[in-house]
């Protein structure tokens, strides 16, 4: 069975974007940008929830035209080729090889799971990880935590009703700054 991996962007205080949505201080170093292609390797389709995919899709398909990072210039194809699947009740369509799903959440991400292929990997965003958590659909958390205190935005993890124990598989240290952790469901 396939896996999901939640892979995510954290500040200090726990935030995914700042107080006005900003996302601006993730640093993508060497060792943070080698990690994170990694997980691409694993993966042969990215799952994204409305408000990542409108970001993703407005950088990515011309990103190499903006910057000139390593990272950018090898991910930029990674993206415009592999799979997307959207999760949104009002977005009807997409460009760039995205299917949008939206009608039963859990129906749909077990049918995704069971179909033969590589891994998923869920990039970023807070609501559709909480509700893939809530269902117990995720597999792998790798957070990203960044030496930066945002002082608000939106939480990493939403409330829960109760608690759920994961599992630190991993931690490590990237471009001397970031600390990775990698956890599994208990």
């Amino acid at each position: 069975m396939r896996k999901i991996i939640f892979w995510v962007h954290t500040s200090i205080d726990g935030h995914i974007d700042g107080p006005q949505g900003e996302f601006d201080w993730p640093v993508m170093g060497d060792e943070l940008s080698a990690y994170s292609e990694t997980l691409t390797e694993r993966v042969d389709t990215f799952l994204y929830g409305r408000g990542v995919w409108e970001g993703m899709a407005a950088f990515w398909p011309t990103a190499e035209s903006v910057s000139d990072h390593p990272h950018v210039l090898r991910f930029t194809p990674i993206w415009r080729s592999t799979p997307k699947i959207v999760f949104s009740t009002t977005l009807k369509d997409a460009d760039w090889g995205t299917t949008v799903l939206g009608k039963n959440l859990a129906e749909d991400v077990a049918e995704l799971k069971r179909q033969p292929g590589k891994d998923l990997l869920l990039t970023g965003g807070s609501a559709l990880a909480a509700a893939l958590t809530e269902l117990g659909l995720i597999d792998e958390y790798h957070i990203a935590v960044h030496p930066v205190v945002l002082g608000g935005g939106r939480p990493l993890f939403a409330a829960r009703a109760d608690r759920l124990g994961l599992r630190l598989v991993e931690s490590r240290t990237c471009d001397s700054q970031v600390v990775v952790m990698r956890y599994d469901r208990a």
